[in-house]
């Protein structure tokens, strides 16, 4: 328990300080705006998204499915909640992305993503106008909370990154070394077609008044492509494009939510409070403790790229675009929202959008 205590992970609520979070959370919006500055001034271009900085949008289809049909009644009542209620085809706007806040060349390692956003209009249902999902091809998240975020933005963002390093208490040099150790792990996976890979939510969600769960996007294993062209920087974009221009098959992902089960789901064998699972967002959720089970279908729609005008004012946000039954829970949750919307003003300050 005192390891992972130390190496960032919070065993209970004694172990957090939420008199703190709003301060780090006032402090990661702001390095977060510093962090998008230098990125665009190291590289002498115009602004970018603060992450995700390089990224191809198309248009897509989701399809929710009839819950009722292939699981029991009472598991088909659970996952009939929020818009997973009302079987239906809605139209989609999805971007793939690298994660880095540099624009580089797609063959760096890195993590990939996928966020995509769902319009709801069709519902004819005032609550329901839009619903946004970010999701990255890695389970979990390297930085675990508000308290490691803070401390690993301060580092990334210092004049000599050494030196705030050294700077930091004790805990939350440990915070670092564990995130970015975390993060190049995950960055380190094998280099494959944005289409051809799994994607997760990372972090929890709402799912209507009584569940917690994470979502997953699963790749059909006949998702089309070509071999990568490894001496094209935009390799990875670029066979996207081309997958949804000239391919008679268009890629399609399983939609899957994991429910939260504190009666089933363990970390170092013993099973953990609730909070214990929303708050830790480095920790993973096994799935063979807690399966993944399909609600939907996301599939992208042929010769459907947005336009470089479309793309640059097309955001996505997890918390202002998301329906009563389906709001963002967890530390990371909280504290990246604030971030992102200063991000995105940023950037379409600097567009004059």
């Amino acid at each position: 328990m005192v390891l992972t205590r130390w190496f960032g992970v919070t065993e209970s609520d004694a172990d957090r300080c939420p008199a703190r979070e709003q301060s780090d959370i006032e402090e990661i919006a702001k390095k977060s705006l510093l962090m998008q500055t230098n990125a665009a001034k190291t590289q002498h271009r115009s602004l970018c998204r603060g992450t995700h900085a390089s990224g191809v949008c198309v248009r897509a289809q989701f399809e929710i499915f009839d819950v009722t049909v292939g699981y029991g009644p009472d598991l088909a009542a659970r996952l009939a909640r929020g818009i997973f209620a009302r079987p239906g085809t809605y139209p989609a706007v999805v971007r793939f992305a690298n994660a880095d806040s540099n624009v580089n060349s797609d063959f760096k390692p890195d993590v990939r993503s996928l966020s995509f956003s769902v319009d709801l209009a069709q519902m004819a249902d005032e609550r329901y106008a839009r619903q946004d999902f970010s999701m990255q091809n890695a389970s979990t998240l390297p930085i675990n909370d508000s308290p490691a975020f803070v401390a690993t933005i301060k580092v990334l963002t210092a004049s000599n990154p050494v030196a705030g390093l050294w700077s930091l208490p004790f805990k939350d040099k440990l915070r670092v070394v564990r995130t970015l150790a975390l993060a190049e792990h995950q960055a380190r996976q094998k280099i494959r077609p944005y289409q051809q890979l799994r994607y997760w939510s990372t972090v929890p969600f709402r799912h209507g008044p009584d569940d917690v769960v994470k979502f997953s996007a699963v790749p059909s294993p006949d998702n089309p492509a070509r071999l990568l062209q490894k001496s094209n920087p935009k390799g990875l974009q670029d066979e996207l494009v081309r997958h949804v221009r000239e391919d008679r098959q268009m890629s399609w992902f399983d939609f899957a939510v994991q429910f939260l089960d504190t009666g089933k789901m363990t970390y170092w064998g013993k099973t953990r409070d609730a909070n214990f699972w929303t708050e830790n967002a480095s920790v993973e959720w096994s799935e063979s403790e807690a399966p993944f089970h399909r609600v939907a279908r996301l599939t992208l729609i042929k010769d459907s790229q947005l336009s470089l005008e479309a793309s640059e004012a097309t955001y996505f946000d997890v918390t202002g675009n998301s329906t009563p039954d389906s709001r963002p829970v967890g530390s990371i949750n909280r504290a990246r929202c604030p971030a992102e919307v200063a991000s995105r003003r940023a950037r379409a300050d600097a567009a004059g959008r």
